[in-house]
């Protein structure tokens, strides 16, 4: 059950049972970065160049966790290259600029080079510079190259990155166009319009899922609410987390090398927890900001002031901490919730299924009431009652598939299709 907009009301509980599934190819063949050997023109004692090609997505711009490049106290002109033993053909690449807050910042300004054969030659391209996220450079026309160097010039620090991604030309994902399989053209056609002639203005809806991870720079942060008396401890947070990002990771890998779609992964970060009595969270660490008592709908919530449902603008001042500290969407894990069989609410404002059914299912490949519901805040719509021509069973169809179908897949590339002119795309 979804609620497309509005506060955060108690829904009916939809129930949902249902079939495998065949699994998605693998992406690893679009993905050449990993195989390639990583040098710098300097790097601090205590930094390690590998990091930046060891395929770690990092959760912030100040990665305490995993290894780090970092030239401090360098300033100027620094560069990171990945090399291999052949050329490999390539249609755009990512950085993740390393930025402590300190003495190791977002460049001034970057750029990519790939090495001629007796040069090194700029990439021409638009260089976007934000923290907490890949920036994205696409070709113009896929190049091929033995060598892609990336070049930092230092702003109000040293200069310094955690990952770097290259793509082949053509990565698996749906194809780089709007593309579907011509069996599924006349349903998709079928979904579009009851959209358009349910929903008074699909178009002018500003927080779907898709508006997030674009506002974002290509992430989303959650806040869970701990909707239950029972007990959780930080290996089951840390537990909890991952589950989720898995989950939204299977609905974003659909689009990676999509019809234009500028991310290669969307990280999860989990910015908070809400709970009624902080004796229930049994950990002492400040890796997550905790709201204790503060209740809406009679459950707790992080605070409304940091939250994107209740400040669409994309703009967080009053939120303690600041704008990194922001939640997008709320995990919303009830008690109870489905009378222990399985239910589900999802909108823009996040996912509400039962805590007992989520924390069973932690180490479930697909926690399809979960998978479901995250459907629902990125705007696929319920089949109650009607199903498309020549369809059957899909996961948004409640009850007939328990993974993302075929069909899911290009109802939500359809989405970015319609809603991609926004951002410029």
């Amino acid at each position: 059950m979804k609620a497309r907009t509005g506060r955060l009301a108690i829904l009916p509980v939809l129930l949902i049972c249902g079939f495998l599934s065949p699994a998605r190819p693998a992406l690893a063949d679009a993905y050449v970065a990993g195989n390639a050997a990583p040098t710098a023109s300097y790097t601090s004692p205590w930094e390690s160049v590998a990091a930046v090609d060891d395929g770690i997505d990092p959760p912030s711009s100040n990665d305490t966790v995993n290894r780090r490049w970092g030239t401090w106290p360098n300033t100027g002109s620094q560069w990171a290259e990945l090399a291999w033993a052949s050329a490999q053909t390539i249609k755009s690449a990512e950085v993740y600029f390393l930025d402590d807050g300190g003495g190791v910042r977002v460049p001034a300004s970057w750029t990519l080079q790939r090495w001629t054969g007796s040069a090194c030659a700029d990439i021409p391209g638009t260089y976007p510079i934000a923290a907490d996220a890949y920036n994205t450079v696409a070709f113009a026309t896929a190049l091929s190259t033995t060598r892609l160097g990336v070049v930092l010039q230092s702003g109000l620090g040293s200069a310094g990155l955690l990952e770097i991604k290259a793509w082949a030309a053509d990565p698996p994902g749906g194809g780089t166009g709007w593309s579907p399989p011509t069996g599924l053209v006349t349903p998709l056609n079928e979904v579009w319009q009851h959209v358009e002639s349910t929903y008074p203005d699909p178009y002018g809806f500003r927080n779907y899922g898709l508006d997030q991870v674009m506002a974002n720079g290509g992430s989303l942060n959650y806040c869970v609410r701990w909707d239950t008396g029972a007990t959780v401890t930080a290996a089951q947070r840390d537990r909890i987390h991952a589950t989720l990002a898995g989950q939204i990771k299977k609905w974003m890998d659909l689009m990676t090398g999509h019809n234009g779609w500028p991310y290669s992964s969307v990280p999860v970060k989990v910015a908070g927890w809400a709970v009624r009595d902080r004796a229930r969270l049994q950990w002492s660490d400040d890796s997550v900001d905790v709201y204790v008592n503060d209740i809406r709908e009679n459950a707790p919530q992080c605070a409304e002031r940091c939250g994107r449902f209740f400040n669409q603008s994309g703009n967080y001042p009053n939120c303690p901490g600041g704008p990194s500290h922001h939640y997008d969407m709320s995990l919303w894990l009830t008690a109870g919730f489905g009378g222990g069989a399985g239910g589900g609410a999802g909108g823009d404002w996040g996912q509400r299924i039962g805590s007992e059914y989520y924390l069973s299912n932690l180490d479930a490949d697909n926690v399809h009431i979960l998978l479901h519901e995250i459907g629902h805040s990125f705007g696929l719509d319920d089949f109650y009652d009607w199903t498309p021509t020549g369809v059957c069973c899909f996961l948004m169809k409640a009850g007939s598939a328990s993974s993302i179908t075929e069909f899911d897949a290009w109802m939500f590339r359809d989405w970015w299709r319609h809603l991609k002119s926004r951002y410029g795309l």
